[in-house]
């Protein structure tokens, strides 16, 4: 019996592995799928709205009705491709796409051809990357149209070799019968093809049979990525595409009044065209060097920024008065906290950057693009242009952390090379990110927990930030714009927050509240957005309310967390740590759980705070406490590819320890000190554990969950609590060593610094 013979579905829908798809009109094998899945709740103590419906869910459920949109190709050359409709900015989903693939189709790993679609309006919700939803949302569509694909190759085989279907065997790329030559599957792909797109059943494969999904492999552009070879919007030849760059304002969303010497710079070495735009005032040069150098040479009047004259202290200021009330005190004893997190920038490892043609009535975009559908359809409004006019291609990015959400770049170098009437290879500075972009917002949290004896009676949480930037909407311009005036804006941001976030602890009645104000400032959605502020404010407070009960941390957590899942990472990092080992005064440990899109994790850290670590000597840097052990549990349901995974929950541990003890902007007269990366102190080589072990859970669901942002709030909260417990002295304010400036600020005019010519005074 072959699926397509099985009987109809009983009344009610498909089974978790029986689905539509399609076969798709076409020269060559085209196959796509169509889903319609109702999700399950497991039974939770004391359940929460995110145990039914989470953000990750909302972002699955509207990606589903173009998922027949989707389609995976087989080649004549044998190859398979995918144009994956997310952007890969390093977190390895070209990899676990390719995997999906290859599991039902029983292809061979490295005839996947992944790449990444153009932006299309079509599909609607179905182009948004971010809130850790790619491998959750693509996991069954992109095995569907696959499983498709495979039945059709054992059809065509079948016919070609005159067999039974049942002979047929389709294994790494080849399909065989008993007694004939093998068939490569490029042989197929035109037979295998129809004239017209039909129906078709399918089942998937059961995970007692996977050979691929959930084995550890390699990224499949690692050797690219080593080499040099990997492709970034940089480094596209586009014929007349010249380096640009902005000179930009000195504070914050400043505007140009005036230009006193476009002529001159006009004039200097390889300097093709100097044009103002809404940011400041463009430079198209022969190379970036020369770029420097013009923008640097500009004498620009300028206008009021946005946060004009103020510093950290007025916005911490503006957030207490904007803070929502506690209520009144209680009868019974409490832990009553509140908690500054200062401004973090958002900028990716490699710099913002776009390519832009517009001319003759259409316009062509490249860059890396979270969000390119928004991108598209508000360029095309700023050209003039009608949508199908605008061309935008979504290239691979060098990072992103919630950063490429944005496509300002793309707006820049659209507006420049319309005015000019030429291409542009636009880049911005490192300070230009530093100083004028992206950054995740200050934040005020005040924590009050309720106790009696060795219960935990109520847990309230307000959260009061400077509002987050959520214009990117749910990918689409009609969330976009809803998420973006002022009457929507709070309601998106509170449903963004409700939906992310969850008490994990059986701590009897708990709420958590928001409230956003001063719209400044050019924030965004950094990696886990609201949760790892929330969380470090939230796990402090438990280890504070162990400690008044007399309680072991990690005990007190295990006996409080509300699921056998959650227990079990926290008992794994426990374990493989060591907790409670003994250690030398001022080096503590601290342990934390955060669970989110239906995944878990716990981190342990050792931290040295002793006065040979604390008073080390680092250039022009703060160096503070030093991480000298981690180990991270991750139960993500079903991991498609573990070794990702572990990459993954490194790069969170990074960004959990910058979070905690260095990283921040500070605020000063309307605009930020740092100027690059050599003084915003993301997590440093010194500053990283030698003893780093990470564990991946066996799979606890049938199901992949959320991974990409999953360790960040749990390491952050960890180092933080390892703070407190080695300094006896609860840390409140984020980064830790926010309130040493240990570098000379760069000045804001010109507003990007003098590039470097000899850097070998440093080398020792």
């Amino acid at each position: 019996m072959t699926d397509e013979d099985l009987p109809p579905p009983a009344a009610g829908g498909f089974g978790r592995r029986r689905f539509l798809g399609y076969v798709l009109a076409a020269t060559t094998l085209t196959t796509a799928a169509k889903l319609s899945i109702a999700p399950s709740a497991e039974g939770i103590v004391s359940p929460q709205p995110t145990d039914f419906l989470d953000l990750n869910d909302l972002m699955t459920v509207a990606a589903l009705p173009t998922s027949h949109l989707i389609t995976v190709n087989v080649n004549t050359d044998g190859t398979v491709s995918f144009a994956l409709p997310r952007a890969e900015v390093g977190q390895g989903i070209t990899t676990s796409t390719a995997m999906l693939i290859a599991e039902e189709m029983d292809v061979p790993l490295d005839r996947l051809r992944v790449t990444l679609a153009d932006a299309r309006p079509e599909l609607l919700f179905n182009q948004l990357t971010g809130g850790s939803n790619t491998t959750i949302a693509t996991f069954t569509p992109i095995r569907v149209a696959a499983a498709i694909a495979r039945l059709r190759l054992l059809a065509a085989a079948a016919a070609e070799l005159g067999v039974a279907r049942s002979d047929v065997t389709l294994r790494g790329g080849v399909v065989t019968a008993p007694g004939h030559t093998g068939l490569d599957i490029g042989e197929l792909a035109a037979k295998a093809a129809s004239s017209r797109t039909e129906e078709v059943r399918v089942t998937l494969k059961g995970r007692e049979d996977f050979t691929v999904i959930g084995t550890a492999r390699n990224r499949v552009d690692a050797l690219a990525a080593v080499t040099g070879r990997k492709t970034f919007a940089m480094d596209l030849q586009v014929p007349d595409a010249k380096p640009t760059m902005v000179c930009r304002p000195p504070t914050i969303n400043g505007t140009v009044r005036s230009v006193a010497n476009a002529a001159t710079v006009r004039a200097m070495p390889g300097v093709t065209d100097v044009v103002t735009i809404a940011t400041g005032v463009a430079v198209r040069a022969e190379t970036f060097g020369q770029c420097i150098d013009a923008v640097r040479a500009l004498q620009v009047s300028w206008g009021p920024g946005t946060a004009e004259g103020k510093s950290d202290d007025d916005v911490i200021a503006e957030l207490r008065r904007a803070e929502l009330p506690m209520g009144l005190p209680p009868l019974t004893p409490t832990v009553d906290t509140r908690f500054t997190f200062h401004f973090r920038s958002n900028s990716a490892l490699e710099t913002n950057c776009a390519i832009a043609d517009v001319s003759g009535g259409r316009a062509e975009i490249w860059s890396s693009l979270k969000s390119p559908i928004v991108a598209k359809q508000k360029i095309a409004a700023k050209l003039g242009l009608p949508v199908s006019a605008v061309t935008v291609h979504v290239t691979e990015g060098g990072g992103s952390f919630g950063r490429r959400l944005f496509f300002d770049a793309a707006l820049e170098a659209a507006e420049v090379s319309k005015k000019i009437g030429k291409p542009v290879k636009l880049m911005w500075h490192r300070a230009d990110d530093s100083r004028q972009g992206r950054t995740h917002p200050m934040a005020l949290s005040r924590v009050r927990a309720t106790y009696l004896g060795s219960s935990v009676l109520g847990f309230k949480q307000v959260h009061t930030s400077v509002a987050t930037d959520l214009g990117h909407g749910l990918g689409e311009m009609i969330t976009a714009l809803a998420a973006s005036i002022p009457v929507g804006d709070l309601a998106f941001s509170e449903t963004f927050f409700q939906l992310s976030q969850t008490m994990p602890y059986d701590f009897g009645v708990s709420n958590r509240v928001l409230n956003e104000t001063d719209k400044g400032f050019n924030t965004g959605s950094m990696r886990n957005v609201y949760s790892p502020d929330m969380t470090c404010a939230r796990e402090l407070v438990v280890d504070r309310v162990a400690s008044r009960m007399r309680k072991d941390p990690y005990q007190f957590r295990r006996g409080s967390l509300r699921s056998d899942r959650a227990r079990a990472v926290l008992d794994k990092v426990a374990e493989a740590g060591s907790w409670g080992r003994r250690l030398p005064a001022g080096v503590a440990q601290g342990i934390a759980f955060h669970d989110e899109y239906r995944s878990m994790s716990a981190v342990l850290v050792e931290l040295d705070c002793r006065p040979e670590a604390v008073g080390r000597t680092i250039r022009d840097a703060v160096t503070g406490p030093r991480v000298t052990k981690a180990v991270i549990a991750a139960d993500v349901g079903l991991a498609v590819n573990p070794r990702g995974l572990e990459a993954q929950m490194m790069g969170c541990l990074m960004d959990g320890i910058a979070l905690a003890l260095t990283s921040s902007l500070h605020l000063r007269d309307g605009h930020f000190l740092e100027a690059s990366w050599d003084n915003y102190f993301y997590t440093r080589q010194w500053n990283t554990p030698p003893d780093l072990q990470i564990f991946v859970m066996p799979p606890t669901t049938g199901d992949p969950g959320g991974a990409g942002e999953l360790g960040v709030a749990a390491s952050m909260a960890a180092v933080a609590c390892a703070y407190g417990r080695a300094t006896g002295t609860m840390p409140t304010t984020f980064p830790i060593n926010h309130g040493v400036l240990s570098f000379e600020p760069k000045p804001t005019v010109p507003p990007i610094p003098q590039s470097p010519t000899d850097g070998l005074q440093h080398v020792r």
